[in-house]
């Protein structure tokens, strides 16, 4: 193992950039390489590091530049087939979220990643944000005694723009409830540590994108949304989605109840919030991230964090703490919600072999 794990980076749009700012505070780990076929995109990337190689085509970078890691920031609908090229290689790969857009191609993934030798890691930065990672360890330190439910509200501005505007339609991202949301799903199968069984959700597209067109098509993904999911162990979570919410207080709420108590978290304020039944009693704290972390993205540290335990599997040689199974389960739950609001009924998860 080399002292510095060398990185490509394959999509340098604004997560491709958040990559590159983060594992350039990290000790011991440096981006090489670039690739991206939008020029815009190589000038970010440019502009962030100006001594990478740069390439227009991945698969040029990773056959000719010294790496020993890839981060794939491409758009969702292109996971696929980059992950196909990569998974014939010894690199080891972190993903962003979705791992794909179709339990098939998840699938598909799942399996040839079963025989890769190097890491093959999902970025589902939301554990690792600070906060977050806080209320887990109070969970699962029995805070909140036997955990029943948990609630996710993300209240929040619309989809910002990207290169080629692929994030407004379902075929390119997968669906709001799969591009937006896997990470919450992830959330709830990770801190209830248990098999989701069913999902059933009301959303819809009620003010977002309903005036912009793109070769004559409207934008078609949804905008709010409700999500109930039942799990094996008798828990229940719910999401609370509102994507035309910009004068919301908090952007993301996260709250776990049991028998015992109940934790809480808001962001961006990064409070903490704990609380018990007999005898009542409520306490809060404050998360810091240091401002260089904090400064290096827009996940209030979770990407720098993510790296520091993606880059400890590489130099172990252990697997990862986010496999391609929770990517798979994550993405499955986004789009069991889909269906049952295109098709007004709950979904069980046997449906789709899980």
């Amino acid at each position: 193992m080399p002292d510095t794990i060398r990185y490509g980076i394959v999509g340098t749009g604004m997560m491709g950039i958040e990559h590159m700012l983060n594992i350039r505070i990290i000790p011991d780990a440096s981006v090489v390489a670039i690739a991206d076929p939008n020029e815009t995109s190589r000038g970010w990337a440019h502009d962030t590091a100006a001594d990478v190689e740069i390439y227009t085509d991945y698969r040029e970078m990773i056959g000719r530049a010294r790496l020993d890691a890839v981060v794939v920031a491409t758009p969702n609908y292109t996971h696929s087939g980059v992950l196909d090229d990569l998974l014939g290689t010894d690199l080891h790969i972190l993903v962003e979220k979705p791992l794909c857009t179709t339990l098939d191609d998840c699938r598909r993934v799942e399996q040839r990643a079963s025989n890769h030798p190097g890491v093959v890691w999902v970025g589902m930065e939301y554990r690792y944000m600070p906060l977050v990672s806080r209320l887990i360890d109070e969970v699962r330190g029995g805070a909140v005694g036997r955990t029943r439910m948990l609630a996710i509200r993300e209240h929040r501005f619309p989809f910002l723009n990207k290169v080629g505007n692929w994030n407004r339609f379902d075929r390119y991202t997968g669906g709001t409830l799969v591009e937006k949301c896997c990470h919450f799903f992830d959330l709830m199968n990770h801190i209830l540590d248990s098999r989701a069984l069913s999902v059933f959700a009301s959303g819809a597209q009620d003010a977002n994108h309903l005036d912009e067109r793109y070769d004559g098509e409207t934008p078609d993904i949804l905008d709010n949304a409700f999500v109930v999911v039942e799990f094996e162990n008798g828990s229940r979570a719910m999401l609370d989605l509102c994507m035309f919410a910009e004068g919301s207080r908090t952007q993301q709420e996260i709250a776990v109840t049991g028998d015992v108590g109940k934790v809480e978290c808001l962001l961006p304020e990064s409070t903490l919030i704990s609380g018990r039944r007999s005898p009542v009693h409520v306490a809060k704290s404050t998360v810091k991230v240091e401002e260089q972390i904090q400064s290096a993205g827009f996940h209030h540290g979770a990407t720098y964090f993510q790296h520091l335990a993606f880059l400890d599997a590489i130099r172990r040689g252990s697997a990862p703490c986010v496999s391609v199974g929770d990517g798979l389960r994550a993405v499955a739950m986004g789009i069991a919600a889909q269906l049952s609001i295109a098709e007004g009924r709950r979904v069980e998860m046997r449906e789709f072999g899980l």
